[in-house]
């Protein structure tokens, strides 16, 4: 997949083209864009989407916070695997904000070479988002552009969307996700230090610090996760929380316990992959109590993994 922007100097091929800011490419993105592929082979086109690195409404609404699915860099690596020819960034401006529909497909059509424009069954550009599909379909036609409408992606009867998406996680209900998804949700940082008092209860853990303020965390508990760090991918089990009964405060904290490991990764990169809640998150009287319960879910966590 090339990435094209606007200062690029790339010369584009004739494409099918699609548009969505796409948060988590999940399994309703990549439905859209097989058929933008499907599309462009039947044609002897190349195929593009048309994305943006900003949420549109950060742009208009600075305090806004999006809670994404995935971080601009995430986006782009899931977008490349869907073998998509070329995914073209656009810049989301207040002056673009201001395009009407016809506009916006004409710059389209002259700057990026878009011959064929499938457009999402409930999705609507331009300014005002005021016009609709046999709008496009007309403006298509005066500007030589083909104008097509997707297929709607279902799954288990419940159409799937990224704000869908994020409702689940922020229940904690990573597995329902994972299904909308495709692939399990993830988090990427750094490790960082912490307060060190896992590796004095016999539980030692790696305190992931995410780099963008935006990416959405899931709900605080405990989860079964995939560690990928060092090259290598291990089993583990992760709390997220304020550390109740250590009196944390209010520091929310993304903690995990990497089973069978015992190396020094502080400052290294960190892939968090969420496979299943197990609890959420309790105040114990006692330090006891609390690694009576950890021992409990490394138990649980265990099943968990000998299943899959």
């Amino acid at each position: 997949m090339q990435l094209i922007d606007e200062i690029s100097d790339k010369v584009l091929q004739p494409s099918v083209a699609t548009i969505g800011f796409f948060d988590g490419v999940h399994c309703g993105h990549r439905f859209l864009i097989e058929q933008v592929r499907v599309t462009a082979v039947s044609r002897g086109l190349a195929s593009s989407v048309i994305t943006f690195p900003v949420h549109p409404r950060k742009v208009m609404q600075s305090d806004f916070h999006p809670e994404l699915l995935t971080t601009c860099e995430e986006k782009i690596r899931l977008l490349a695997d869907t073998g998509i020819d070329y995914c073209v960034m656009l810049d989301f401006t207040p002056s673009l904000a201001q395009l009407s529909a016809q506009q916006f497909m004409a710059v389209l059509k002259e700057k990026y070479e878009i011959q064929v424009l499938v457009v999402g069954h409930d999705h609507r550009f331009g300014h005002n988002r005021t016009e609709g599909f046999n709008d496009y379909v007309r403006y298509g036609r005066e500007l030589g552009m083909e104008v097509l409408l997707a297929h709607a992606y279902f799954n288990k009867e419940v159409t799937v969307s990224s704000s869908v998406i994020r409702h689940l996680l922020l229940e904690g209900n990573v597995l329902e996700a994972a299904d909308c998804l495709g692939y399990h949700y993830f988090l990427e940082g750094t490790v960082v230090g912490g307060y060190r008092v896992g590796r004095t209860i016999g539980y030692p853990t790696a305190n992931l610090q995410v780099e963008n303020p935006d990416k959405l965390v899931p709900a605080d508990g405990v989860y079964a996760v995939y560690v990928h760090v060092g090259g290598q991918k291990y089993m583990g089990m992760l709390s997220i929380g304020c550390r109740p009964t250590l009196n944390n405060g209010t520091d929310r904290s993304i903690e995990v316990h990497i089973f069978h490991f015992n190396a020094d990764i502080y400052n290294q990169p960190m892939r968090i992959s969420f496979v299943q809640r197990t609890r959420p998150e309790l105040k114990f009287d006692t330090i006891e109590e609390l690694i009576a319960q950890l021992r409990k879910d490394e138990e649980e966590i265990g099943r968990i993994f000998a299943c899959i």
